[in-house]
């Protein structure tokens, strides 16, 4: 009795735990971005103008920011500026490699935020019958004419940039579908498996 009581405590301490983390996960998230940016934001600006100290100023400061320099990055004028850039910095060692990293880290994200929408659907391909699987996506459908049997053209994208990858016909009856959403296999990708859901589904 006394050992059954004690097991139903531990469990809901348990679950309470579980239930928590994410939430303290969330606050601590928050505070980071406070203390690290928006304070620094305020301070910085505060050198050339006196402006009220209101929470989360800085934040939306930041955000208008980038979202103007998305702005500017976007037209002929900005992108020649950045490939300026570019190549400036790949005459510079180590500089060169550091924002080849980033370029390719920043790029990543971009393609899991667009493609996203363009892919129909994650599948696996198989090399062949119980060998190596390549993560790909579907990208269009098309029909065999003679056999009426479907196939579909697939991105089999290259880690850790899945701009870069290959496209290949394959039958889709030959693919295998793992369960899993367009934005956890390119996150797998990106990643390089290190952020990935924990099962296959199959």
């Amino acid at each position: 009795m006394i050992k059954n009581v004690m097991t139903h405590i531990r469990n809901h301490i348990l679950r309470g735990l579980l239930a928590i983390i994410p939430l303290l996960l969330c606050a601590f998230t928050i505070q980071l971005f406070y203390i690290l940016i928006d304070r620094k934001i305020m301070k910085f600006l505060d050198k050339f103008v006196e402006i009220h100290q209101i929470p989360g100023l800085g934040i939306v400061l930041l955000l208008i920011s980038l979202y103007l320099i998305g702005i500017i990055v976007s037209n002929i004028i900005g992108h020649q500026f950045l490939k300026f850039i570019e190549g400036f910095t790949q005459r510079i060692p180590l500089i060169n490699t550091i924002y080849a990293v980033g370029k390719q880290f920043a790029q990543g994200l971009w393609t899991v935020n667009q493609e996203t929408h363009a892919f129909k659907k994650a599948v696996f391909v198989p090399i062949k019958k119980e060998g190596p699987m390549f993560p790909s996506f579907v990208v269009s459908p098309v029909i065999n004419q003679k056999s009426q049997e479907e196939y579909s053209f697939n991105i089999i994208p290259a880690a850790p940039t899945p701009a870069h990858g290959f496209l290949f016909v394959v039958k889709l009856s030959s693919t295998v579908d793992p369960g899993w959403s367009i934005e956890e296999t390119l996150k797998t990708v990106v990643s390089a498996g290190i952020i990935s859901p924990k099962e296959i589904k199959i």
